[in-house]
């Protein structure tokens, strides 16, 4: 039954119908669809992934409802992944967690700080708390999950003091993780710190409301200070 689950729910999300899969995936239990989810987010096709993520987040919001101690349970997967000790990378980890704590307050009350940390180096010996992630592939899902609460938890997201996090990742090498960090701030408030990517006309692929597109970074700096219509907030 696994294999077949797995199989039906790998081909909902490689027809690229984000409606039709969350519909159709609505109809199986939210435990059973757990390890299929695990399995599409680490496929390589890039809608197939998105896709999971939103999925994956609505999926274990409604688990957290029914039975929260089996959510704390696939977070803690999620931050196994992303642990050097697990002999694996956490590919799509930081974007299912924050989609996730988007939807439900009780995950976002639990785990924040640990999505949070993922931006912090460690400190000195009595302020160990940074889980910085090193590789720009990953710190690009980071930035969207942090970008993706910032629609939905802005106030809190302040409230943990966030923005001089975000800010340090604007002269990242990486021009997605210029843009997402440019994006993040503005949705907090921040927007007049992303003066320097104005002109930054790199180009980057943005997942949003279930498409992707192709983006610059300077159309995500000048979004931030308001300067066009849309913040891609949701």
């Amino acid at each position: 039954m696994n294999r077949k689950i797995k199989k039906e729910v790998l081909a909902l999300l490689a027809a690229g119908n984000l409606e039709n899969s969350r519909r159709e995936l609505e109809k199986y239990e939210e435990q059973g669809l757990v390890n299929p989810l695990f399995s599409a987010l680490y496929r390589p096709e890039e809608i197939l992934r998105w896709h999971t993520v939103t999925i994956f987040g609505e999926v274990l919001a409604r688990l957290a409802d029914k039975n929260m101690e089996a959510a704390r349970i696939v977070m803690r997967r999620y931050l196994w992944s992303l642990n050097d000790e697990s002999g694996g990378i956490g590919w799509g980890a930081p974007e299912a967690m924050a989609e996730a704590m988007y939807h439900n307050d009780r995950l976002c009350d639990e785990y924040l700080h640990m999505l949070i940390s993922y931006m912090r180096p460690d400190g000195p010996l009595e302020h160990q708390d940074g889980n910085f992630l090193e590789l720009p592939e990953l710190q690009r899902g980071l930035l969207w999950g942090i970008g993706r609460l910032a629609e939905k938890r802005a106030a809190l997201l302040q409230e943990k003091e966030v923005i001089p996090d975000l800010v340090a990742y604007l002269s990242s090498k990486d021009a997605a993780v210029r843009g997402l960090s440019a994006r993040a701030l503005g949705l907090l408030g921040a927007g007049d710190t992303v003066d320097a990517l104005l002109d930054d006309h790199r180009s980057l692929r943005f997942y949003h409301d279930g498409e992707t597109s192709v983006v610059t970074v300077s159309e995500l700096a000048n979004a931030s200070l308001g300067q066009t219509e849309t913040l891609y907030a949701a």
